[in-house]
This record gives structure tokens, sequence and C-alpha cells, in this order.
């Protein structure tokens, strides 16, 4: 008798936990990123910096974004400080300070009500702009001068 009713004890609890584990990942705000990488390649010293990271909420709850968290300080991350409905969507701008020249691969994390933190990740190369070429007045040796 003992046996049977902790048998049907257990089952119980079984039962809850499953049952907790099917809404947990149904309900709530999920952060869903188009890409989660940008590669820049090379790009002018003094240029733009900055690459827009598209987001939406495929969750059944408003989602929620704190402040992102960027590697260092020549990364700035400018995100939507309003509660993203479910269904709707937006981006967090990553501008990447472009007087340093050299590689670069810097990362930010996005922390919100979703369930685990999202890594953005931006790579590439500043380079020096090319020296700025002067016309070339062309004139032929042989011509005779006009005054105007």
């Amino acid at each position: 008798m003992k046996k049977i009713g902790i048998l049907i004890l257990l089952a119980f609890f079984a039962l809850q936990i499953q049952a907790q584990q099917k809404t947990s990942k149904t309900s709530g705000a999920v952060l869903k990123f188009n890409e989660t990488t940008f590669h820049f390649k090379k790009i002018y010293y003094q240029s733009n910096g900055t690459h827009n990271f598209k987001f939406i909420n495929t969750g059944k709850e408003p989602l929620l974004l704190s402040r992102p968290h960027s590697s260092c300080g020549c990364t700035v991350p400018t995100w939507p400080k309003a509660p993203i409905l479910p269904g709707d969507s937006g981006s967090i701008k990553v501008t990447y300070n472009t007087h340093i020249l050299g590689y670069f691969n810097k990362t930010v994390t996005v922390y919100s009500n979703a369930s685990k933190p999202v890594v953005l990740h931006i790579h590439g190369e500043v380079i020096p702009r090319p020296k700025p070429m002067l016309p070339v007045k062309h004139t032929d040796k042989n011509a005779t001068p006009v005054h105007k």
C-alpha cells in the first residue's frame, strides 16, 4: 500500500515538472535577431562604422531590453528603451570608433527579459584614407599663350 502511494506521489510531481517546462518554453518574451555577426571588411579612417542589428519579439509578452554591454569603450550600442510588443521588431545600432587604425573584433552583449543574453559581433579593419591627388594641368609647350 505504501509503495502504491509513493508511486502515485512521484507520478504527480513528474507531471507537474513536465507542465512547467512546457509553459516556460511557450510563454514570455523571445528575442530573435536576423543576424548576430557583421563584417565591415575594410573601412576608411573616420568613416561610418555603424551597423543596425534587427530583431523581433517572437514571444507572447513585451520584450524589455536593458543596457547592452560592449566589450570596450570604442564600441557604442544604442537600443530602444520602450517595450517591444509581441510580433513587433526593432534594432540595436552598434557604432565602432573608426578613429583607431587596424583590425578590430568587438562584441555587444544584449540583456533582456528573454531567456538568455545574446552576443552581437562586429569585426573588420580600419585602413588609412588614400592621399588626395591634385589635378594636373596639361599644357602644350609649343602653343601660343592666350591672354584673357
